[in-house]
């Protein structure tokens, strides 16, 4: 009889303690001991994602996201680059790098001066030899030019053949499609080195749609590509 107690008092007090562990569990988790004890082994599985795992997943998720941001923040801007020395006779640009492995556009350019005869306005104007980006108007290494921006977004750079390097800065009412008007300090350049010509050009990058002094000034000022600025200088005087 004392046998019997024991074990009755012991399955008793097992009773409880599974009980008091399945009380916990379902405030914990939220399923319940009928979903444990009578549902397929799957439903456990699609509660507890229900319930804990799309909140790690969207937590994980986030935290991805952030990182492919700071990523791209950080990231360098992909720029033509002289990175080795280029020794005797320099080639023309136009010689020096691949240009077909950039896209390329057939465009009609033409050429423009910051002066009344293309902006309408003179010398003295505030806005005299200011771009609609901003950024003063700049024959360089690096240029500034005109062009539909819904074809070029602002800081889009092209490689343009016979000319060099163009960074859309600015648009016009006459420059729409697959049109650019390229950038001179003079009427007289414009017609002595350009006039109007049908030419294929590069998309070293595509802009973002805006473009900075500072940008510009840095491309400008970029080491490697030096060794170039001389030709552009030349086209000046020819």
């Amino acid at each position: 009889m004392e046998k019997v107690k024991k074990w009755l008092k012991r399955f008793v007090m097992t009773i409880l303690l599974i009980f008091a562990i399945l009380t916990t569990f379902q405030s914990v988790t939220g399923v319940n001991a009928q979903t444990i004890f009578f549902d397929e082994p799957h439903t456990v599985q699609d509660d507890l994602s229900t319930s804990r795992n799309n909140v790690l997943l969207h937590a994980f998720k986030q935290i991805g996201d952030q990182i492919k941001s700071l990523k791209e923040a950080f990231s360098p801007r992909k720029m033509i680059s002289s990175s080795e020395e280029i020794e005797g006779e320099i080639p023309p640009l136009e010689e020096a790098f691949n240009w077909e492995q950039y896209p390329s556009y057939t465009v009609v350019a033409t050429g423009y001066t910051a002066g009344y005869e293309s902006t309408g306005k003179r010398p003295g104007d505030p806005s005299y030899g200011i771009t609609y980006s901003g950024v003063k108007v700049k024959r360089d290494l690096y240029s500034t030019i005109a062009a539909d921006l819904n074809v070029f977004p602002l800081g889009t750079v092209l490689f343009i053949p016979g000319y060099g390097f163009g960074v859309v800065a600015d648009k016009g009412s006459a420059i729409k499609g697959n049109k650019i008007d390229l950038y001179f300090e003079t009427v007289e350049d414009v017609y002595s080195q350009w006039g109007k010509k049908v030419v294929e050009v590069y998309v070293v990058e595509m802009g973002d749609g805006k473009v900075t002094n500072e940008q510009l000034e840095q491309l400008n000022e970029n080491e490697s590509m030096q060794v170039f600025r001389y030709q552009i200088e030349q086209m000046g005087k020819n």
